[in-house]
């Protein structure tokens, strides 16, 4: 599993990236996790609003920092 924090590197995208880290520890998935913060590369993604989580290639959310437990769904196939 693939995991990107979107992010120019401010506290809320650091956040973001410690929660998904902590997802991914309390699921046990396998996933690596990284952090794209140069402005080209995150308009890649149909972002709207920093941060933004993409998993395996979906943008999950972009604009606000989700609940653990938001993360913990995707991660485990929700929605």
């Amino acid at each position: 599993m693939e995991i990107i924090v979107l992010g120019p590197g401010c506290p809320n995208c650091e956040r973001m990236e410690r929660l998904a880290r902590q997802a991914v520890q309390e699921t046990g998935v396998d996933a690596t996790i990284s952090h794209l913060t140069k402005m080209a590369e995150i308009m890649a993604y149909p972002i709207t609003g920093t941060p933004g989580l993409v998993i395996d290639g979906v943008l999950k959310v972009s604009g606000r920092v989700p609940r653990k437990e938001e993360i913990v769904a995707w991660l485990q196939g929700g929605a």
